[in-house]
């Protein structure tokens, strides 16, 4: 199994496989456009930017499970992030990352990595761990995805490298980036 097995909503409704970005280095994110870390956008626009034309796409999932940050259609959340983060990278539909109603491909994302922690030098890695704390006690011995701005680096193979959690600084995440190009 690789990532492009997966088919995925795009914010019409129409079927996406993954299949099509085989040979891509891919950055899949849960996003949101309230959240804390929201302003990665930017930097994601800017990675995108300097590695797309090396074979480098972003792959963008709102996700309101975390604070309702993530309001209203996937057709709205695209058109916002284009106008006001100048997103030009894949979005699609909303999707669930945890319980029940898991996508599917972010059930393979959880299985093939393993939570490593927050970085403890972010500003708002207190905060962060603080309510994930309150929402999922045992939170650091299991997979879940704790928050928005959860990523994951997949080869060009479609194999799920590395996991970075919203704290981890995007300079180290454009490092991994980097070497997989």
């Amino acid at each position: 199994m690789s990532v492009y097995d997966y088919t995925v909503k795009d914010t019409k409704g129409n079927d996406v496989s993954l299949n099509e970005y085989k040979g891509r280095v891919l950055l899949i994110v849960n996003s949101a456009t309230e959240c804390g870390f929201t302003p990665q956008y930017n930097e994601l626009t800017q990675i995108y930017n300097e590695f797309k034309d090396d074979g480098f796409t972003i792959l963008d999932f709102p996700c309101n499970q975390f604070g309702n940050q993530a309001p209203g259609t996937g057709e709205e959340i695209e058109q916002s992030c284009r106008v006001e983060f100048l997103v030009q990278y894949p979005i699609f539909e909303k999707i669930e990352v945890n319980g029940e109603n898991t996508d599917a491909l972010y059930t393979y994302l959880k299985d093939n990595t393993q939570f490593e922690g927050f970085d403890e030098d972010h500003e708002l890695s207190g905060v962060i761990e603080e309510v994930v704390s309150q929402i999922d006690p045992d939170y650091m011995n299991n997979n879940e995805i704790k928050w928005n701005f959860t990523k994951f680096l997949v080869d060009r193979d479609g194999n799920v490298v590395k996991r970075f959690e919203p704290t981890r600084d995007l300079k180290k995440v454009k490092d991994e980036i980097r070497k997989l190009l």
